[in-house]
């Protein structure tokens, strides 16, 4: 049976680094890690030969917080880009907005836990938990006032200019202001609930995330005071039930062209709050929002039943240690101060915010207001020529291999694949795995459906998928009661890898037909984020998935895969062998290259193994959208390393490998990114693409346009900072090029499987992997 794999690199701890130097092919190079910037390569001194760096130097790591939050900053640049329509820069302005609320909950949660248990252990990069929090606080700090600059000089401005309008209570005319007097004594006075704060009512609990009001008042006249203070402090939660755009009729003066006008709904509670607290006057209020530790601490070997130990952390986590206080910009301090002891939190972890509070609700000015000039053009997926003129899926891929490339080309023959499978008599079985999927499921209705027909139906549905773990209990739940056998994963392990498994009888014998992919099986999602399909009928492909799934479902020791590689069993053995291999491959004279894209890079193993490859003589260009702890451009250590990433409309989410120059290049596609998580504590799938010309397709339309995109994308530089694309080329944004590729949609590029298989992967330790 499969167990997970415990076995960590052994933590480093952090020496002196205040005036880190190393040297590396006669220069040194000096790292001020702390801030992740300011690195630089001087000259050597003058006295003795320098000393090499060694691979395990915390100054050859970009700290993995610090890294992501630049992956943010890059976010942040996309809503300052005038040239995109007013409503796609706000959605971007929201994104980063909604990441910095789960970076709170998970990683600073971490890392304040970590301090508070006592844990002084480093990570590759040497940082202590203290000092990431430092630096991390800088940097947030810094990226909210920039957020608040975006939103107050840029955003705000050109809502208005688009006849978007916010207007204050300030602002309103006197028909707005009768307006909304209306609106709040008729919707929202009766759902409101003034809690008092004195030592008769202690400070409230407030969820996660949730929007409210804190009021300091002043008993009026000759009132009894009900503290030993002239003022009190109450506070009033927003309603998260009623809408936060409140709709204003126009100002009188907007003649046939009149602005849309809007209010948020904590303005509007805060412009009437007094009528809460009769006999007291509101000296101030202001609007504020708390974050908390929101992840999981679930013990798997510990739980007797999974499910209810999920279900019951769900109960607690809601009581989560805040970690976060953000505050409206003009709140007094004597108010700051109140709240932020009364959440136990220090001075740095208050952030001052000028922009509106939760940000992503500004999103739904999109649904009030149809006009296409205020957001990107719609894409129409393309759907290949290959399943325009077959009778089902199955049948496009029965002989020859299919690749879709999603958002580009349709998601919706993913869809058809399991929907036409529950409904085929032939079909014996259908087996897949669920991490995370929509609201309304397609993929749990063909399910359950399938199961109600009659036929064997298994789903992993992974219930400790972050943030959807609810949601993935009740589908579950759904999915048993129509007969599904539903398993939540395996011990310690989370089920992460995308794998769809049909069992059909065909003839005399049965055949199965396999679906491999990179993102999940969500309709919604696939319309957002970049990802690959590989359906295949090879029976070397089957047997694998086949025995994938009896090792997550039952007792089976890992078998030997002819195709797959899986974690944590043998991916990243699988990732080094063939990185070690293009490094012999050029130390003996040969072409080597090696190209990959992903999310995130922040294995030390694996990224010990590319500065070797680079010192080799490796060629290695890597498209890495977030984290990234590999430093490129070090002489003698990763000057033949180049790091993009793409920050564009769609969220870059497929991950492809290609290792080999030329004529010998090997292309992988994958569910996993380098990250010790995914090899060691998650069951992942990378898998090979045979076909000659979906590998020809794959190296020139995914890894090749975003290494040639100097409009959208950032080039990493030794210092951790993003420099501009290849000014000197044409323009080309990657996404755009795909975009006008899908609307004018060519054949599907499939041929007939080779005459004989390729080589399987290498293996560690195998003959040409060293």
């Amino acid at each position: 049976m499969l167990s997970p794999n415990a076995v960590q690199p052994p933590a480093r701890r952090r020496s002196d680094r205040d005036a880190a130097s190393g040297e590396a092919d006669g220069r040194t190079i000096r790292i001020d890690e702390a801030e992740g910037r300011g690195t630089r390569i001087e000259a050597p001194a003058a006295s003795g030969a320098p000393r090499p760096l060694e691979l395990h130097d915390p100054r050859l790591f970009i700290n993995r917080e610090l890294s992501w939050l630049a992956f943010n900053e890059r976010v942040l640049a996309e809503a300052r880009d005038g040239a995109l329509p007013v409503l796609e820069r706000l959605k971007f302005l929201s994104i980063v907005s909604s990441n910095l609320d789960e970076f709170f909950m998970v990683r600073v949660a971490g890392l304040e836990q970590q301090i508070h248990g006592g844990v002084a252990e480093t990570a590759a990069d040497g940082m202590l938990p203290g000092e990431q929090l430092g630096a991390i606080g800088t940097r947030v700090h810094a990226m909210v006032a920039e957020l608040d600059r975006v939103w107050l000089e840029q955003l705000a401005p050109a809502l208005e200019a688009a006849r978007l309008a916010l207007p204050g209570p300030a602002a309103w005319t006197a028909e707005q202001r009768a307006a909304a007097r209306t609106h709040f004594t008729t919707r929202v006075f009766p759902a409101l609930t003034p809690l008092a704060i004195d030592p008769g009512h202690p400070f409230p609990h407030l969820r996660n995330k949730s929007l409210n009001i804190a009021v300091s008042l002043r008993p009026q006249g000759g009132r009894r005071k009900t503290t030993g203070r002239g003022n009190a402090l109450a506070v009033v939660q927003v309603p998260g039930v009623l809408g936060r755009l409140v709709r204003l009729p126009p100002a009188g003066d907007d003649g046939p062209q009149a602005r849309l006008c809007f209010t948020l709904l904590e303005e509007l509670i805060a412009a009437h709050v007094g009528d809460l607290f009769p006999g007291y006057s509101v000296k101030h209020t202001a609007a504020f929002r708390v974050t908390r530790n929101w992840d999981l601490m679930v013990d798997d070997e510990d739980s007797e039943d999974l499910l209810s130990a999920v279900q019951e952390e769900l109960r607690r986590r809601d009581r989560g240690a805040a970690v976060r206080l953000e505050l409206a910009a003009g709140a007094p301090a004597d108010l700051e101060e109140a709240l932020r002891r009364a959440l136990h939190l220090e001075p740095s972890a208050v952030y001052r915010v000028g922009a509106p509070l939760q940000l992503g609700d500004l999103n739904a000015l999109g649904d009030a207001d149809p006009r296409p000039e205020l957001r990107a053009e719609p894409l129409v997926p393309a759907l290949p020529a290959a399943l325009r003129g077959a009778e089902t899926v199955a049948e496009a891929f029965a002989k020859r291999d299919l690749l879709l490339h999603h958002p580009y080309e349709s998601f919706d023959p993913v869809v058809r694949f399991v929907e036409e499978a529950a409904d085929d008599p032939d079909v014996l079985a259908i087996k897949q795995t669920l991490y995370r999927t929509s609201g309304d499921s397609p993929f749990v209705r063909a399910l359950s459906r399938a199961a109600e027909n009659g036929k064997q139906v298994t789903a992993i549905v992974e219930i400790k998928a972050r943030f959807d773990e609810a949601n993935n209990i009740a589908w579950a739940r759904r999915l048993e009661e129509s007969g599904v056998h539903v398993v939540y994963g395996v011990l310690g392990l989370k089920t992460h890898c995308k794998v769809a498994l049909v069992v059909r009888r065909e003839g005399n014998g049965i055949r199965r037909y396999v679906h491999l992919g990179t993102g999940n099986y969500n309709p919604v999602t696939a319309r957002q984020y970049t990802d690959l399909s590989l359906f295949t009928a090879r029976e070397e492909f089957a047997e694998d998935v086949s025995l994938l799934f009896n090792m997550l479902t039952g007792y089976s020791e890992p078998p030997h895969w002819k195709r797959l590689a899986v974690a944590p069993l043998d991916l990243q053995d699988t990732v080094l062998a063939l990185i070690a291999r293009e490094a012999q491959r050029a130390r003996a004279g040969e072409p080597a290259r090696i190209a990959a894209k992903m999310n995130s890079l922040a294995d030390p193993a694996v990224i010990r193994a590319l500065y070797a490859a680079s010192s080799a003589g490796v060629e290695i260009d890597l498209v890495v959208r977030g984290i990234c702890c590999l430093r490129p451009g070090i002489p003698g250590i990763s000057e033949r390393i180049r790091v993009t990433s793409v920050v564009d409309r769609f969220l870059e989410h497929s991950r492809v490998l290609a290792f080999g120059a030329g004529e010998r290049a090997e292309v992988f596609v994958a569910s996993a990114d380098w990250m010790p998580r995914n090899f060691q504590r998650r069951i992942e799938v990378m898998f090979p693409i045979l076909d000659p010309e979906l590998r020809a397709r794959i190296l020139d339309q995914v890894l090749g346009l975003a290494l040639r995109d100097n409009v959208k994308a950032r080039r990493l530089q030794v210092d951790g900072t993003d420099g501009p694309g290849d000014p000197t080329q044409p323009p080309l944004r990657s996404q755009a090029a795909l975009i006008d590729s899908a609307r004018q949609p060519a054949p599907a590029l499939r041929i007939e499987p080779a005459p004989r298989p390729p080589p399987a992967l290498p293996r560690a330790g195998a003959p040409g992997a060293s």
